[in-house]
C-alpha cells in the first residue's frame, strides 16, 4: 500500500471504508475468468477452446518432432509444433485486453460509487 492509499483510507469514515473493503481489485484469475462471461463471454470460450486445441497440437507435433530420425520428417514436424505453440500464445494473449477493459470498467464503477456516496446526505 502507497502512501496514496494510506491517505484516502485515513480520510474514509467507518461506513465508507466497509463498503470500499467488497470493491477491492480482483486478482488475476478472477480477472481472466471473467472475460468468460456476459455478452462477450462467448467470444472467450471460443478462444480458449481454439488455443487449447492448438496447444494439444503441438504437444502431439513436438512429440513426433523428438522422436523423429530423419531429418525432413524433424523439420516438418518441429516447425508445425512452433508455429502452432506460437498461435496458442497469441490466442491466449488476445483476452488481456479485454481483461484491461474489465479492470477499467469496475475503476469506473468504483469511482461512480464514491461519487454517489459523496452525494447522498
Amino acid at each position: 500500500m502507497d502512501q496514496l492509499d494510506r491517505m484516502i483510507a485515513d480520510a474514509l469514515r467507518e461506513e465508507d471504508r466497509a463498503l470500499m473493503e467488497g470493491l477491492e481489485e480482483p486478482g488475476f484469475y478472477q480477472l481472466a475468468f471473467s472475460t468468460l462471461r456476459g455478452k462477450q463471454g462467448w467470444v472467450g470460450w471460443v478462444l480458449l477452446c481454439v488455443q487449447t486445441v492448438m496447444f494439444l497440437a503441438a504437444v502431439w507435433a513436438g512429440w513426433h518432432f523428438y522422436t523423429a530420425t530423419e531429418q525432413l520428417a524433424a523439420l516438418k514436424w518441429g516447425l508445425s509444433a512452433a508455429t502452432l505453440a506460437i498461435l496458442a500464445t497469441q490466442l491466449k494473449m488476445a483476452l488481456v485486453p479485454q481483461m484491461q477493459a474489465n479492470r477499467v470498467l469496475l475503476a469506473l464503477r468504483r469511482v461512480e460509487l464514491m461519487i454517489l456516496q459523496a452525494k447522498s446526505p
